[in-house]
């Protein structure tokens, strides 16, 4: 796996350009300064037998020979270009891809909304809790890899006052031990509350509910992609690499990420199955409950940019 550096540029910087070129650790100075190390002691070597033992038409004929070599390094090295175009295009498609796995409740929202039935204050109160869960799983999957959205909620406390979570599900969330991210806690809470709703006939059947989970998962695994996109980084030798072209999984890495991921997964698991199975919080009105227009929940640190003019379409202002 790769060395992650997402933090160091996370924001533009006037020195962050440098910090990333001269990183040490997984950088190609680190994976090569042994080899780069040789190859100075050779050189010198052959400098000074070239400059200092050889006689002049010993000189000459060496000039030949590495003339002669050096007609093949035109055609067997990789150009430099082609190594830029190369990471261009993983950087461009990385970012695009980051993009479009953005969790959007769109889908979602419309599968709860045709398949919870029930005009009456419980049947509206499933709802909006199935759709509170399902934003609140991207809140906390996005307040750990944005530096923006952690300034907007730095903490859970945060969070709880802006009605994406209720106090008792706070400590719910905190009572669950895990050594990893828990993002994915609200959406087992969804998913058991689904269930409950099932139970309830508020969803009819299992088609309905099959429909329901499948759309969750999708939400789920969008969220996962953006954690594993800001985890697992472009190798950094990539960004440092000339016309050599190495393996970048280094030693630095040694596999501890596939060993880490494997320790998640088996803990992840067995927490939502067990511990978690219908340990749900009670269902309250949420903050909003009462709110005909709602107002975007924003902190102090981003007051300011609630000034700013939300973005509807590049055409929307066209003259």
């Amino acid at each position: 796996m790769t060395v992650s550096y997402s933090l160091e540029v996370a924001n533009a910087r006037f020195h962050g350009f440098s910090r990333l070129l001269l990183r040490w650790k997984g950088s190609i100075y680190k994976l090569m300064y042994k080899e780069f190390l040789v190859f100075c002691a050779v050189y010198l070597f052959f400098s000074v037998f070239y400059r200092v033992l050889l006689t002049p038409k010993q000189q000459d004929l060496f000039e030949r020979v590495a003339l002669y070599c050096d007609q093949f390094t035109n055609t067997n090295f990789i150009p430099v270009l082609f190594v830029l175009g190369f990471y261009v295009n993983q950087a461009f498609t990385r970012w695009w891809g980051q993009y479009t796995s953005f969790p959007l409740p769109d889908n979602l929202m419309m599968v709860v909304s045709g398949n919870v039935h029930g005009a009456d204050e419980r049947g509206r109160l499933l709802r909006r809790t199935l759709m509170r869960y399902a934003n609140l799983s991207s809140v906390l999957i996005l307040r750990s890899i944005s530096t923006r959205v952690r300034k907007r909620f730095p903490t859970l406390e945060h969070v709880v006052e802006a009605g994406f979570m209720t106090a008792h599900e706070l400590k719910n969330f905190e009572s669950l031990h895990s050594d990893f991210n828990k993002y994915w806690m609200p959406l087992t809470w969804f998913s058991n509350l689904a269930a409950q709703a099932r139970q309830e006939g508020r969803v009819r059947d299992d088609i309905a509910l099959r429909l329901l989970m499948d759309e969750l998962n999708n939400y789920r695994a969008k969220c996962s992609l953006l954690f594993h996109y800001d985890w697992i980084s472009i190798p950094l030798v990539y960004t440092q690499v000339g016309e050599l072209i190495i393996n970048p999984f280094g030693e630095d890495d040694d596999d501890f990420e596939t060993n880490q991921l494997i320790d998640r997964n088996i803990q992840v698991s067995m927490l939502a199955v067990d511990d978690m199975y219908q340990n749900l919080a009670p269902i309250v009105k949420d903050k909003h409950w009462k709110n005909g227009v709602f107002s975007v929940p924003y902190t102090q640190s981003t007051a300011a940019e609630t000034l700013r003019p939300a973005f509807k379409g590049s055409t929307f202002d066209m003259r």
